[in-house]
């Protein structure tokens, strides 16, 4: 027998309220740990974790803290299960798949870099509150700083793990042509780790990243390494300098922007005859019920917070979303005169899409 309560004259059922509580207290809990994830990862802490088992007291020895701040959150990172513990022994440490995620730079699952995006987000909750009110934008000039580096820690670490290795060899001849020497426009760069992961792999090729945000572009620039095959300039996707190009690529940028046909149609006006679009985009399924899991959820957050305020913001605020959906996106770029779309490539994350004329 189900019980039932009742609360402001509706009856609840209990079998269905217990369980949405439950998820309520995780995401609370979720939410709060949020914060003490960018403070472990500023800190040090879950770096000197990953050498292994230590009490709370060398924790904060080792990294220069005070040690009652960091018993705390170790408490709160234990019950998170974001690193290991042997309360008994009061000792803690990562396992090495929690160091993968939470310590390791140089790892394809570094998740922390989402954790800054999010703090964009808290901070821009005003602005976005308003923005549902009056229906405009929120430009990408107007976010709060840490979201640009955010979204950089988010996706270097995918692009490290699957950009060289499979899905550039996932084009048709594109590879080949990077090895004897291309000409590359990265559009939509950001803080240029997409274009600096490529120029580095293929010291043949010229490579020249695009952004709109000048602020994101003098990052770029600053942390170009010495490298002389890759140049940065502030552009817009629709009007770009430079043509000739062997093979253009939008790295996880598409659906943020104002006029995503307009973006198509100029990448297409700028390659050569046999040259290829390589679009990087959300996973996505082409429906609602069929992005009604984990990283769909992950997306429409994000998609609401950022991506259709930054399309919204500029001209035509097509607002396609990071849940569009190969179908929408195949579309949009057939719309910018290409003919041939497929799916080149993908992980539990992100479609790579390759557009031929």
């Amino acid at each position: 027998m189900v019980a039932s309560k009742k609360e402001h004259d509706v009856e609840l059922d209990m079998a269905k309220l217990e369980p949405l509580l439950g998820t309520m207290v995780q995401e609370i809990g979720a939410a709060a740990n949020a914060a003490l994830v960018l403070t472990g990862d500023k800190l040090g802490l879950y770096r000197a974790l990953a050498d292994g088992p230590m009490s709370s007291a060398e924790l904060a020895r080792k990294t220069g803290t005070h040690e009652r701040y960091v018993r705390e959150w170790l408490g709160a990172q234990a019950a998170s299960g974001y690193v290991s513990c042997d309360a008994a022994a009061g000792t803690f440490w990562l396992s090495p798949e929690q160091a993968a995620v939470f310590a390791d730079e140089e790892s394809p699952v570094l998740m922390t870099g989402g954790f800054y995006s999010l703090s964009a987000v808290f901070s821009d909750e005003p602005k976005l509150t308003e923005a549902f009110k009056s229906g405009k934008g929120l430009g990408w000039g107007d976010r709060c700083n840490c979201l640009f580096c955010g979204v950089e820690r988010f996706f270097r670490p995918g692009y490290k793990g699957h950009l060289v290795g499979e899905w550039l060899p996932s084009l048709d001849g594109v590879v080949e042509k990077l090895e004897r020497g291309a000409k590359v426009a990265d559009v939509g760069c950001g803080h240029g780790a997409s274009t600096l992961i490529m120029a580095q792999a293929f010291p043949n090729s010229e490579f020249i990243g695009y952004d709109f945000h000048e602020a994101s572009i003098s990052h770029a620039r600053r942390h170009a390494s010495g490298l002389t095959n890759v140049s940065f300039e502030t552009a817009r996707a629709q009007d770009y300098t430079g043509s000739g190009f062997d093979l253009v690529t939008i790295f996880d940028a598409f659906h943020d922007m104002g006029d995503p046909a307009g973006a198509a149609r100029h990448a297409r006006n700028s390659l050569k005859s046999d040259g290829t679009l390589m679009l990087v985009e959300p996973m996505a399924g082409d429906t609602l019920s069929e992005n009604l899991n984990p990283v769909g959820r992950v997306y429409y957050a994000f998609s609401t917070s950022v991506c259709v305020p930054c399309s919204l913001g500029q001209e035509v605020g097509a607002a396609l979303g990071a849940q569009a959906g190969e179908k929408r996106l195949a579309e949009v770029i057939r719309q910018g005169g290409f003919s041939k779309v497929r799916r080149a490539a993908e992980t539990p994350f992100n479609m790579v899409l390759e557009a031929r004329p």
